[in-house]
């Protein structure tokens, strides 16, 4: 446990806490524990999914500019693969993830966000890559992974302009996929991720992991993907426990082990 990140566990959820008064900055602390805590939760057998939460107030407000202010071009091309990796680790996280945002979550805060797999979103939340308005560009994957969800050209305005974009219009351009009341952000996601607590864990982690490296490839490329894991399914216990138990008792009785 982190000083400003802890992961929490119950019921088979993992809840990566930011906790760092009063908006969330992430510094190269916070960044580190994030990371840390990432990790722990993709190796727990007792977490089945995850959800990165910063509190009833607020995601998290973008990067700690006052740290990053003093850093010079040599102190940055240091520190810059450690930015990427506390989100990319999120991203690769092998089990389902969900950010539950209420208030801001912008730059840092928003790229965190689209690290994880869903975004349930406050009705008043907004999110953002504002990076432009200090001179800089998003640089813990915005420009990438926001052109991902919403397409190039709105990415391009969101970055070009560094607008905030409420939770109505994220929702529209596929930057949100739920919104609902801010005090039922946490709720929801809880719910949402209790389907997959006691689900068949590795089909779960290869069905990411081919829809994740299939996207960035060419369409053969993601088809040879997809064929090696599904044929690696029929060496795990739960695709034999899900057959013998659909052809009992029909779909959606099976009672998987995780492995």
């Amino acid at each position: 446990m982190g000083e400003f990140v802890r992961l929490e566990v119950a019921d088979g959820i993992g809840t990566i806490r930011l906790d760092r008064p009063k908006m969330n900055a992430i510094n190269l602390q916070v960044q580190t524990e994030i990371k840390a805590a990432a990790e722990e939760a993709g190796e727990r057998s007792d977490i089945a999914a995850v959800i990165v939460y910063g509190g009833e107030r607020v995601f998290a407000a973008g990067a700690d500019i006052k740290e990053m202010r003093e850093m010079s071009y040599t102190d940055m091309a240091g520190a810059v693969d450690t930015l990427h990796a506390y989100v990319s680790t999120l991203a690769r996280l092998p089990k389902p993830t969900v950010a539950a945002v209420t208030g801001y979550a912008l730059g840092g805060g928003c790229e965190l966000a689209m690290a994880c797999d869903f975004r349930f979103v406050g009705a008043s939340a907004q999110m953002g890559q504002p990076e432009i308005l200090l001179g800089v560009i998003p640089g813990m994957g915005g420009t990438q992974r926001l052109a991902r969800l919403v397409g190039p050209t709105k990415a391009k305005e969101l970055c070009f302009t560094g607008r905030f974009v409420k939770a109505d219009e994220a929702l529209a351009i596929g930057l949100a996929d739920r919104v609902v009341p801010d005090d039922q952000v946490y709720a929801a996601a809880v719910e949402f991720c209790r389907q997959f607590v006691g689900g068949p864990a590795v089909a779960l982690r290869a069905t990411k992991e081919a829809i994740d490296r299939g996207i960035e490839t060419d369409l053969e490329s993601g088809l040879a993907l997809e064929r090696t894991l599904f044929a690696a399914m029929f060496a795990t216990k739960d695709r034999a426990i899900g057959m013998e138990s659909f052809v009992a008792n029909g779909p959606g009785k099976a009672v998987f082990e995780g492995r």
